[in-house]
C-alpha cells in the first residue's frame, strides 16, 4: 500500500484472528527437528491411509489420497502443512484431512464447474526463484454480476478465484529442489467503485481458504493497480496487521506497480503493459536475450546509441521505469553529407519496440528527456538480423 510515496506492506486478515494459522520461518526450527516431524507425520498419513480413516481427493483419477497432482504423503506437500501449522504433527495433519474432504467436497480444480472467464486469468514468465507469475484481472463486469445475481454469483466468482490459483499450481513441481509456489499477481485497473459487501464477504472467504487449503502455495500476493478509494478505506487497517503476515498481501497503486514488480522478477519477465518487456508469443525476443541498463538523471537528457551494419534490420525494446519522459528516434549516418532520419517521437507513456532497416553507415540515437525532478531508470534490449528492406520484398 501507499502512503505519503512509500511502500508499506497489509494484508487483509481478520484481525481478531488469533494467527495460529500463520507460517513460521525454517530457521526457527533445527534441521533434525524438521526431519523428526516430518517422519512422525508421513507415518500417521500413511496409516489413515491404510486404515480408510483419512479423506481422500483424487485430482488425476489415481488410487490413493492425492493433493495438487502428487501424493498426500509426499514430503513436499507434508512439508507446507507442518511449516504452517509450526511443525505441530498433529495440528498438521488435522489440516491435511480438513483440506483433502473440503476439496472432495468442493471440487476446486475441477474446470467444468467454473463459469467461463478463462480470458481473465494467464501466467506468463516467472519471478527471480523460477515461480510462475500468474495474473488476475479484475473489472467491472464482475462487480454487476455480484450486486445482480447476489449470493449465487459471489459463488461463482469465488470458485472462478480458487480455479485462478488451481491452474497456477498445475505449473509447478513438487520433486526436490522444484519450483513449490506461484506469485499471485491482482490488477485491479478496472476494479470499479468501492467494494459491496459480497465483494468484501469474497474477501475473506478467500484469504480463509487460503490459510485453510493451501499452505505455502502463494509465495506473495501482488495486488496492483490499487484504486485511491481502496488505499483510503484500507488505511486504519495497517495498525491491526501482524508482523508475520504483512509481507504475503502486497498493495501497490499505478504509479508504484513495475517498481515493485522489479523487486521479485526481472525486466523482460515483466509483461509490457505492466512497464515490462515481456510481450507474450514474441518472435524477436526471448526472456535470454541481454537487457542493458541506462540511467536518466533529473532534468536530464540520456542518449542510447546502437551500433549496427549496413544491411540489416536492427530491432530495439525499451521502458523507462515511470514513463512521463520525452523520446525520440532517429538514424544518424556516418555521411555528413546525408540526412538524419526522424523514426519516432513522443511522449512515453508505454515500453516502445520499433525497427529499423540499414542502407548506409550510421546508429540508431535514442534520445530520453527526463524533466521530473528524480532519477529515471531505462532498460533496453536490441538485435540485428540480415534482412531486405520491405518494400524490395513486396516487389
Amino acid at each position: 500500500m501507499i502512503i505519503e510515496g512509500k511502500l508499506v506492506h497489509i494484508a487483509t486478515i481478520d484481525p481478531e484472528s488469533s494467527g495460529d494459522d500463520d507460517e513460521v520461518d525454517d530457521h526457527f526450527i533445527d534441521a533434525r527437528s524438521r526431519g523428526k516431524s516430518l517422519a512422525e507425520f508421513r507415518f500417521r498419513v500413511e496409516e489413515a491411509i491404510k486404515g480408510n480413516y483419512l479423506f481422500t481427493t483424487n485430482d488425476d483419477d489415481d488410487d490413493g489420497a492425492r493433493l495438487w497432482g502428487v501424493e498426500a504423503t509426499d514430503a513436499a506437500v507434508l512439508s507446507k502443512f507442518l511449516k504452517a501449522k509450526r511443525y505441530k504433527v498433529y495440528e498438521a495433519f488435522t489440516a491435511l484431512r480438513r483440506t483433502l474432504r473440503w476439496r472432495a467436497d468442493f471440487r476446486p480444480a475441477d474446470d467444468d464447474l467454473a463459469p467461463p472467464w478463462d480470458n481473465v486469468w494467464f501466467a506468463s514468465g516467472a519471478d527471480k526463484e523460477g515461480r510462475p507469475l500468474c495474473y488476475s484481472v479484475l473489472g467491472r463486469e464482475y462487480q454487476r454480476n455480484l450486486m445482480s445475481m447476489g449470493q449465487q454469483s459471489c459463488n461463482e466468482y469465488l470458485r472462478w478465484r480458487l480455479l485462478c490459483l488451481e491452474k497456477g499450481i498445475r505449473r509447478l513441481n513438487f520433486q526436490s529442489g522444484g519450483v513449490d509456489s506461484i506469485v499471485q499477481i491482482v490488477d485491479m485497473r478496472h476494479a470499479g467503485g468501492p467494494t459491496t459487501k459480497e465483494m468484501k464477504l469474497i474477501g475473506k472467504k478467500m484469504i480463509a481458504l487460503l490459510h485453510d487449503h493451501y499452505p505455502g502455495i502463494v509465495h506473495k500476493n501482488l495486488i496492483i493497480n490499487v484504486p485511491s478509494w481502496f488505499l483510503t478505506l484500507n488505511a486504519l487497517k495497517l495498525r491491526l496487521v501482524t508482523k508475520r503476515s504483512k509481507n504475503k498481501f502486497i498493495f501497490v497503486k499505478q504509479s508504484r506497480v513495475t517498481e515493485t514488480l522489479l523487486k521479485y522478477a526481472t525486466i523482460e519477465n515483466i509483461l509490457v503493459q505492466y512497464g515490462g518487456l515481456r510481450r507474450e508469443n514474441d518472435t524477436e525476443f526471448t526472456t535470454e536475450d541481454k537487457v542493458l541498463e541506462a540511467y536518466i538523471r533529473a532534468n536530464g537528457t540520456e542518449l542510447i546509441q546502437i551500433p549496427v551494419e549496413v544491411g540489416v534490420s536492427v530491432t530495439w525494446d525499451i521502458t523507462v521505469i515511470g514513463y512521463d519522459v520525452a523520446y525520440r528516434e532517429e538514424f544518424v549516418p556516418e555521411d555528413d553529407c546525408s540526412y538524419k532520419i526522424l523514426l519516432q517521437e513522443k511522449r512515453m507513456g508505454e515500453g516502445m519496440r520499433n525497427s529499423f532497416y540499414i542502407r548506409e553507415e550510421g546508429k540508431i540515437v535514442i534520445s530520453i528527456v527526463n524533466h521530473s525532478f528524480t532519477r529515471k531508470k531505462a532498460f533496453y534490449r536490441y538485435k540485428t538480423k540480415a534482412s531486405m528492406p520491405i518494400h524490395r520484398i513486396h516487389n
